[in-house]
């Protein structure tokens, strides 16, 4: 490290004594903080909110945690600490808890209730809106509010959660909102500006462990980039595009590539504490004289490539939850062992502390037995179809150095903290539901920036594996653009419009939601749009100066002739047409004729150059009417489908509109002030027209599952799955009907409708919710043990909402409901 100049410490004893708390904050902390770290402290120390935009692994969090800290200074003071995924709150709670203690830190995640009236408190995004609008008293004497990957604002499905946070909550409170480099940061900071007053933006762009980018071209790594033009001109290494350029290239099996392997690149510091450089330029690839298609190295291969390379940790994204399965039992098979003696002991005492609250006959199932001689291998997968106890050993284990590999799909790239020293691509390419489609330059980024671990790493490693087809320089592309735009998804729902017109009238709801960022992205296209339409009607001006003519009004002319062009077209393309329709276009066209004949601009000598500015003309006036209809589209947008949804609760008589548009709740409209999800309205109408009354407890879980449950692309066309007997049946047909009628209701009022209810899970979870063994129930759900058990908590979040609004019995069998869903697995939790 570099001893600072005197005007570097004058600078900073200045900083010290300006920002007292941070100065003390920072020398807390392991690692020196970043000039944005102390950024972001120093606007939260001034009493301003702040948005820090930065790489992932940069240690954003960092100003999160100094809200925290600055609430715990104060005798009362409260900070909630927000993210979007429940095993975010659960790593961020225990670490949390490591520094301030059990007594002052609560969890809050829907399904997981610890300590919640805390002066701390870890929850999810939904969570917090929730509370905000019941009017929480847990709200009292909050001071700071952190929204950690605040990003997922654009999320198609949650992202409106985040908006309405953002504009409910109290104005007293500091908003911490820290997100991945996004290239519209100061657009979404100025909004921040306008709903949560002072913010100030902070982005950097600069990861604090530099990333190497490698293309792995059978047994030789080869760095992406040319070092000697360096990665900003993204000048590609010239010997990829020589690789690319062969029809055919191989590398010859001889001594050189024996020698790549073990040279090539390590990017750390080894076992002797020597900083190696990675292996540059490396040897040419040969081509032989009967050219063959590269061969890619097998999974084995790879790993004992990295790990003679000093490149382990590592993560492999495989795009496919079965392929990381797969994978895994590919190295095993090979008969790897990553691990010695010492770690594999340490291993087995973790994986048994972790899963001892386990049922001994769901173990077999869950093939326990194989998944911890994997990780005593030093090998693990992760995805979301893993149970979520397995999952949580697999971060853990990866964490403390342990696992050596991990073949994981996107999901472990949003958030949790498992860095490693170098993430592997096998592909740049994803099924996306429907077809194989490119990774984006943000997906890339966000998987890349796993690799390189601050304080352990002096670089991390981004290697693409060579494919068919591979263009160098997309890859180059790909690394070189760090940022992607953030796009508001924000659309009002139901439950929405019933708690926004029952704190604040109808009349101020849409003023709230016109403050929405979906609307504030919508004006400032409006705004855009706008200049264009002055531009260009500036433009129109000059072009009807320049075919004016002395004779009469050539607008007048030129439209006639216009007219006339465009009924002589329709003629010749409609031939089919029939003799009326033939003849009365015949008649129209020979009037324009005689009329344009007659106009005393046709005996003008200029006639055709006037003409030729005319059609000018018309053109951009075209335009101008195209640009004119957008922003008439985009301006209100928000309050435009929010009136909608109030047209649609009215009709239901879940609010009632008077004369003068005010409106106010009925007791339907108080009861869905309590029901949060896709299927709102079709939960409350159910609830009030009393559907599911007769039915008993696992009845009751089928008919919940079958209201949250998405079925896979490749479910359908299986043919209906069979489902509970009894009165399940009955009840499920009354839901889909009702169902039918609203979504026509829905569309008839220019809404986009729903998906109908999918029971295929209905069965399954009927079943569990009998007592039926683990293992027969995840044969008749046919899915991953960790999909289940997602599938089962959001049950069981509808579930908790029934027994809060529906009537007393109804109410009383939806607690037994989700105590019976509430077992096994399902109500396992290592926090």
């Amino acid at each position: 490290m570099s001893v600072p100049s005197p005007a570097e410490r004058f600078a900073r004893a200045e900083a010290a004594r300006a920002f007292p708390v941070t100065a003390g904050f920072a020398d807390m902390q392991r690692f020196e903080l970043d000039e944005f770290q102390i950024a972001g402290c120093h606007a939260l120390e001034s009493g301003r909110s702040v948005l820090v935009a930065a790489p992932t692994g940069a240690g954003k969090t960092i100003v999160g945690e100094f809200a925290v800290h600055l609430a715990m200074r104060e005798p009362a003071d409260k900070a909630f600490y927000t993210t979007p995924m429940k095993a975010l709150s659960n790593q961020k709670f225990r670490e949390l808890v490591d520094v301030y203690g059990p007594d002052d830190v609560g969890l809050l995640t829907g399904d997981t209730n610890i300590n919640g009236n805390a002066r701390v408190v870890v929850m999810t995004t939904e969570v917090l809106r929730n509370m905000l609008y019941a009017g929480s008293p847990a709200l009292r004497d909050l001071r700071y509010v952190v929204m950690d990957e605040v990003h997922y604002l654009a999320d198609r499905f949650r992202g409106a959660v985040w908006e309405e946070v953002i504009i409910h909550l109290p104005p007293a409170v500091r908003l911490i909102s820290l997100s991945a480099t996004v290239s519209n940061a100061e657009e979404f900071g100025d909004w921040l500006d306008t709903v949560r007053g002072d913010t100030d933006v902070i982005v950097s762009e600069t990861r604090p462990v530099p990333l190497e980018q490698h293309v792995l071209v059978r047994g030789d790594l080869l760095p992406l980039f040319d070092d000697r033009a360096g990665i900003a001109t993204a000048q590609v290494n010239q010997e990829l595009m020589r690789i690319r350029s062969f029809k055919g290239p191989t590398y010859e099996n001889n001594r050189r590539v024996q020698a790549s392997r073990s040279a090539a690149m390590s990017g750390s510091r080894g076992r002797d504490g020597q900083h190696r450089r990675p292996h540059r330029g490396g040897h040419r690839p040969v081509r032989s004289a009967n050219a063959q298609r590269i061969e890619r190295l097998d999974r084995p291969e790879v790993i004992e490539l990295l790990a003679r390379s000093n490149l382990l940790p590592a993560i492999f994204f495989i795009f496919s939850r079965a392929g990381c399965d797969a994978a895994v039992q590919q190295v095993r098979r090979s008969g790897a062992r990553l691990t010695t003696p010492e770690e594999r002991a340490e291993i087995r005492a973790i994986v048994e502390e972790r899963t001892r609250t386990l049922l001994e006959e769901d173990l077999a199932v869950l093939g326990f037995w194989e998944w911890r001689e994997n990780l005593e291998r030093g090998v693990a997968a992760h995805h979301a179809g893993l149970l979520p106890a397995f999952k949580e050993v697999v971060e853990e284990l990866f964490q403390r150095k342990l696992i050596k590999v991990v073949f994981a799909t996107e999901t472990l790239a949003l958030g949790i903290n498992m860095p490693a020293r170098t993430v592997v691509l096998e592909k740049l390419e994803k099924f996306n539901g429907e077809a194989r489609v490119a990774i984006t330059s943000g997906e890339y980024t966000q998987l890349t920036g796993r690799a390189g671990r601050r304080g352990i790493d002096v670089e991390g490693h981004a290697v693409v594996q060579w494919t068919e087809g591979l263009d160098p320089q997309a890859v180059a592309a790909l690394a070189s653009r760090r940022t992607y735009p953030l796009n508001s998804s924000f659309r009002p729902t139901y439950n929405m419009a019933v708690n926004l017109i029952d704190q604040f009238g109808r009349a101020r709801a849409r003023e709230i939601l016109e403050s929405s960022f979906a609307q504030f992205q919508a004006d400032r296209a409006v705004v855009g749009l706008a200049r264009q339409v002055k531009e260009s009607e500036e433009s129109l001006a000059g072009y009807a100066k320049a075919m004016s003519c002395d004779k009469g009004d050539f607008a007048e002319y030129s439209s006639i002739r216009r007219e006339l062009s465009d009924l002589e077209k329709l003629g010749r393309k409609d031939a089919n047409a029939s003799r009326q329709t033939r003849d009365t276009r015949q008649r129209e066209i020979s009037d324009l004729r005689r009329r344009m004949q007659r106009h005393p601009c046709h005996q003008c000598p200029d006639r055709e150059h006037h003409a030729r500015w005319a059609e000018r003309y018309w053109k951009l006036k075209r335009t101008v009417e195209r640009l004119r209809s957008q922003i008439d589209a985009r301006t209100g947008t928000v309050a435009r489908v929010f009136d909608r949804i109030v047209d649609v609760l009215a009709t239901l008589d879940y609010v009632r509109v008077a004369a003068d548009g005010t409106a106010t709740l009925t007791a339907s409209g108080r009861t869905m002030r309590r029901i949060y999800g896709e299927r709102d309205l079709l939960v409350a109408e159910s609830l009030r027209l009393e559907l599911w009354g007769g039915l008993d407890a696992p009845s009751l879980a089928a008919l919940a599952c079958a209201l949250v449950y998405e079925p896979r692309r490749d479910e359908a066309g299986m043919g209906e799955r069979a489902l509970p007997r009894g009165a399940f049946r009955e009840a499920l047909a009354q839901t889909l009907d009702l169902w039918q009628r609203l979504d026509d209701l829905e569309r008839d009022s220019r809404l986009p409708g729903s998906e109908p209810p999918a029971a295929g899970l209905s069965l399954a979870m009927h079943s569990w919710a009998r007592g039926v063994p683990l293992d027969r129930v995840l044969r008749e759900a046919d899915l991953a043990a960790g999909d289940f058990v997602r599938w089962a908590k959001q049950t069981i979040d509808l579930l908790d909402q029934m027994s809060l609004v529906a009537e007393p019995r109804l109410a009383t069998v939806a607690r037994r409901a989700l105590e019976s869903v509430r077992r096994g697995i399902v109500a396992y939790s290592s926090v």
